[in-house]
């Protein structure tokens, strides 16, 4: 595992976790995408004390281990490598949503979540 982790930007990964779980919040938030996304997934938004304690941990551990997928692949020089596992993941996103059968809009906003958040950390990876 050494020469997976070695050279990894941890700093960046850090920030990286941390702007892509606050880009989360903006994202599926009334200002941004929330109500429209809301309705087109059958839930209905509430305030921050009723999101699901579980889901928001889960996503929270998923945003770091993207972030960590990000800062091997800078560490690695693998640029395309990161770009195909956004896809890669947007694209079970998208397949997951339309099984569920979200409506386009709902879909959209999820598997455009993954690629904004992707980018946020590969931006990040790039600053620090």
């Amino acid at each position: 595992m050494n020469e997976l982790t070695d050279n990894i930007n941890w700093l960046a990964v850090l920030v990286g976790t941390i702007a892509g779980f606050a880009l989360g919040w903006l994202w599926y938030s009334p200002f941004l995408f929330g109500r429209k996304w809301a309705e087109g997934s059958g839930v209905q938004l509430g305030d921050a004390s009723s999101m699901p304690a579980a889901a928001m941990a889960v996503q929270l551990v998923a945003t770091f281990f993207l972030a960590l997928l990000v800062g091997v692949t800078a560490a690695q020089n693998a640029l395309l490598t990161i770009i195909l596992i956004l896809l890669t993941l947007a694209g079970f996103v998208v397949s997951g949503g339309l099984f569920v059968r979200k409506s386009g809009f709902a879909v959209m906003v999820d598997g455009g979540f993954i690629l904004a958040m992707g980018v946020v950390m590969i931006l990040i990876q790039g600053i620090f």
